[in-house]
C-alpha cells in the first residue's frame, strides 16, 4: 500500500526545486553543482542504495508488526475467552489509529526532519512490542494496537518522503512495493514462529523488538535532507479538500478504494477463522495464510502494472476484485471445507489480492493528475480517510454479524456481496465515464 504523505512530499519538492536553484538552502534532498545535501553531523553516513534499503526495510517491519497479531487472535481468544466482535474491534482500533496519525503527523517531518520522527516512531513501535509480549487481557492488547497504529502512521510519512529524497523513481517503487510485502511476510512469519518456536505469544514480538532496535541504529547513519523550519504545529492540522476538477474521478475511485481496503480488513480480522474452518485445523500457520496470499498478490501487481495506462489498471483491478471475491465466497459457501473449497479460497484470494493492488494503485493514479500541486495533500488525505474507514469499519460490523447475525458463513457471503457491489459501481463509473488519464509515474 503506498504511503500517502510520500506523494505530498513529491509535490512540495517539485514546487521547491522549481522556485529555488539547485543546492539552495532549504531545498530538501536537492542535488546541484555543490553536490548532495550534507550529511548529519558526526560520523560516516549511508550511501543512497543502503539508505533506500534501510528505509524500505523499516516499512516492511512496520507492516509486518501490524499483521503479526493476526495468526495469534485465535490463541488470544482461547486464553481470554472473547468473541469475534472483540477480534474485529482490536483490528479496527489499529486502522483508526493509523488514519488519525497519518492525518496529524503525516507532514511534520517536513518541518522537524525525517530522522527525529523515525527515532520516536521506532521507539514507540518497540514499546508496543513490549506491551503485546506482556499483555494479559484485551484492554492491554487494544492499548498496544493504538500505540502501534500511531507510530506506524507517523513513521510512514517520514519514510515515504525520505525515500523520495534519495531517489524519486526508486523511492516511489519502494513506497508501493514494501507495504504489501511487509503485510504478507508478517502474517506468515508470525504463524511460523508461533507454531514451531517456544513462547508463542511472546517470542515474535521480542524478535520484532530486536529488528526495530537495529533499524534505529541504522537511522543514526542516515543523512538528514531537511532543514528545520517553523510551522510544525500548523502542519498537524488535517487538510482535506475536494477540488471541482477531481470530483468525478474521486466519485469513481472512492468506492473501489473502500472496497479493496475493506477486503484487507476482512482478511486481517476474520481470515484466521475462515481458514481454520476450511482446512479443519487450528494451526496458527493457516491463520495468517489467507492474508499472506492476498497481500503477496497485491505486492506482485505493483511492478507488473507500473507501466500500464491508468484506465487499464483500474478496470483490470476492479474486474479481478469482483472475480476473486466471487470465487472466494463460492468456495467458502460450497460446503464444510473439502479440498476444492481450500483451493478455491486461496485461488480466489490471490485473484482478489491482485485486484486489491491494482485497484488501489489505479485509484490514486486516477485522481492525482487532475489536481493542482498545492491541492494534492488535501486530496490524498481524503482518499486515505476513505481507505482506512474501509479497512476498519466493515471489519467491526462483520464481527457483530458473526455473533448476532447469521454466523461466520452468512457474514462472509454478505461481506463479499457488499465488496462486489461496490466494485461493480466503480466499474460502471469507469466504463461510462470519461477516459481516465494515462499512467502517471510518481517520480
Amino acid at each position: 500500500m503506498p504511503v500517502p504523505p510520500a506523494s505530498e512530499a513529491v509535490a512540495r519538492r517539485r514546487r521547491t526545486t522549481r522556485s529555488a536553484p539547485s543546492g539552495a538552502p532549504g531545498t530538501a534532498g536537492a542535488v546541484g553543482p555543490a553536490g548532495p545535501a550534507p550529511a548529519s553531523a558526526g560520523g560516516r553516513s549511508l550511501g543512497p542504495t543502503a539508505a533506500l534499503i534501510l528505509l524500505a526495510s523499516i516499512i516492511v517491519s512496520l507492516l509486518a508488526a501490524s499483521s503479526a497479531p493476526t495468526p495469534l487472535y485465535a490463541v488470544y481468544q482461547g486464553e481470554w475467552g472473547f468473541s469475534p466482535i472483540t477480534t474485529t474491534i482490536v483490528f479496527g482500533v489499529y486502522a483508526v489509529a493509523v488514519l488519525v496519525s497519518l492525518l496529524v503527523f503525516g507532514k511534520i517531518s517536513d518541518h522537524i526532519g525525517r530522522k527525529p520522527v523515525l527515532f520516536v516512531a521506532l521507539a514507540a513501535q518497540a514499546a508496543a512490542m513490549v506491551v503485546f509480549a506482556t499483555a494479559g487481557g484485551v484492554d492491554v492488547l487494544m492499548a498496544g494496537r493504538v500505540v502501534q497504529g500511531v507510530a506506524t502512521g507517523a513513521a510512514l510519512g517520514a519514510i515515504g518522503a525520505g525515500l523520495l529524497d534519495i531517489d524519486r523513481i526508486k523511492g516511489s517503487v519502494a513506497n508501493s512495493f514494501a507495504p504489501p510485502i511487509g503485510t504478507a511476510v508478517g502474517a506468515l512469519a508470525s504463524g511460523l514462529v508461533v507454531r514451531f518456536l517456544p513462547a508463542p505469544t511472546h517470542l515474535v514480538y521480542y524478535l520484532l523488538l530486536g529488528v526495530f532496535a537495529l533499524q534505529a541504529l541504522g537511522v543514526t547513519a542516515l543523512k538528514e535532507p531537511v532543514t528545520r523550519k517553523p510551522g510544525a504545529l500548523a502542519s498537524m492540522v488535517p487538510e482535506i479538500k475536494l477540488p471541482r476538477a477531481a470530483r468525478g474521478s474521486i466519485a469513481v475511485a472512492a468506492p473501489v478504494l473502500f472496497a479493496v481496503w475493506s477486503l484487507a480488513g476482512f482478511y486481517g480480522s476474520l481470515g484466521p477463522a475462515i481458514t481454520s474452518r476450511l482446512v479443519h485445523s487450528d494451526s496458527v500457520v493457516y491463520g495468517g495464510l489467507g492474508l499472506f496470499v492476498l497481500a503477496g498478490a497485491a505486492a506482485l501487481s505493483v511492478p507488473l502494472l507500473r507501466e500500464t495506462p491508468t484506465r487499464t489498471v483500474m478496470v483490470s483491478g476492479v474486474s479481478a476484485l469482483i472475480v476473486g471475491v466471487a470465487v472466494t465466497v463460492l468456495s467458502i459457501g460450497s460446503g464444510a471445507g473439502g479440498t476444492g473449497s481450500e483451493v478455491g479460497f486461496f485461488a480466489g484470494s490471490a485473484v482478489a489480492g491482485f485486484g486489491f493492488g491494482a485497484g488501489f494503485q489505479g485509484g490514486i493514479r486516477l485522481v492525482l493528475p487532475l489536481v493542482q500541486p498545492h491541492e494534492r495533500a488535501g486530496v490524498l488525505s481524503l482518499l486515505y480517510v476513505v481507505s482506512y474507514l474501509g479497512m476498519g469499519v466493515p471489519a467491526v460490523i462483520a464481527g457483530v454479524l458473526v455473533v448476532h447475525g447469521g454466523g461466520l458463513l452468512d457474514t462472509v457471503r454478505e461481506y463479499g456481496a457488499a465488496v462486489i457491489l461496490l466494485s461493480a459501481v466503480a466499474l460502471v463509473g469507469l466504463l461510462l465515464g470519461r477516459r481516465a488519464p494515462q499512467a502517471v509515474r510518481e517520480s
